[in-house]
């Protein structure tokens, strides 16, 4: 199971070189691999942080790691090295899908300070959470209540629920992810999955942003998703809708031709549904326990890493 399991040395290995080395409240880090461990504990059980078990030091420092990783994109930094390292030796395929999921979030992720800024992750010496961090879940008030604006919670027919946006590569591994509340439509994010896929060259060379094709459901099809991919030379295998197909057949010939689709190519867009499963192995994944929009991002992204560490 991705889920489960300490950090092999090998994986240590990878990680241990971009990790920060100094705290600025008392010079030192408690053991980063024991910390990760703890984190990796959590992520894979769902279990309350004060609940960890002993083997992984105190729990309030396993805690704040987490949301000062979060805060400051360490966690982001350290999935797109590994991307990097998967890249610089072609292990990526870069046929990508795109698809979404939904998180209930359970009644302790509800009561977030319905602040403008965001709250610092903890007390003195760390920083705040940054106002990208934040902008990774969706300014606006969910309809109905139930979380503060910027938390990426809203409420569906689930209930409160918080929505993960993910691009997949064709061996089902996450390229980029976001968040929003989980009423949010796919299409009105495509353009932001796509924006955030940033795997930079383990050489000189500008960071890869640019997927060789990209494949998506029906919830992706409109004209303004097909002028983006068009005009950044990217081909897709996106099926028109039924209502779409049937008002440009009305049009006659000012309906223009119908848009290209490679049915072939759609059959492998099981990788993103697939990329989605391995997430939710992850139970602080599956369900989302994290106040903040912000941390959450941050479990979600850390359970990425291990499913880049480990496929």
């Amino acid at each position: 199971m991705l889920s489960r399991g300490d950090l092999t040395d090998g994986e240590w290995a990878l990680l241990e070189p971009l990790l920060p080395v100094g705290n600025n409240r008392c010079g030192r880090w408690r053991d980063h691999r024991q910390v990760i461990n703890g984190i990796i504990h959590r992520l894979g059980t769902g279990v309350q942080w004060r609940e960890l078990p002993e083997r992984f030091g105190p729990w309030k420092t396993v805690h704040k790691r987490h949301l000062l990783w979060s805060a400051d994109g360490t966690w982001e930094r350290l999935l797109r090295h590994v991307q990097s390292e998967a890249d610089a030796e072609g292990g990526i395929d870069w046929n990508i899908n795109v698809d979404s999921t939904v998180a209930r979030a359970h009644q302790h992720a509800a009561g977030a300070p319905r602040s403008a800024a965001p709250a610092e992750p903890f007390k003195r010496g760390t920083p705040k959470a940054s106002a990208a961090a934040v902008a990774h879940g969706d300014a606006a008030r969910p309809p109905g209540g139930g979380g503060a604006p910027g938390e990426a919670l809203g409420r569906s027919r689930g209930g409160l629920t918080t929505k993960i946006h993910i691009a997949a590569e064709g061996h089902c591994r996450p390229l980029s992810l976001l968040i929003t509340p989980g009423q949010r439509a796919d299409c009105t994010q495509f353009e932001r999955v796509m924006d955030k896929i940033h795997v930079p060259r383990a050489g000189r060379g500008r960071p890869r942003r640019t997927p060789d094709s990209v494949s998506a459901d029906k919830a992706y099809s409109n004209r303004k998703i097909r002028a983006y991919l068009r005009k950044r030379g990217i081909r897709h295998a996106i099926p028109e809708k039924r209502d779409h197909k049937a008002a440009r057949l009305r049009r006659g010939s000012r309906g223009g031709r119908p848009p290209g689709f490679d049915k072939d190519r759609y059959r492998d867009r099981n990788t993103v549904e697939r990329a989605i499963n391995k997430l939710k192995q992850f139970r602080a994944v599956a369900t989302r326990y994290d106040k903040r929009g912000y941390v959450y991002l941050g479990t979600v992204t850390a359970a990425a890493l291990l499913i880049w560490l480990r496929s």
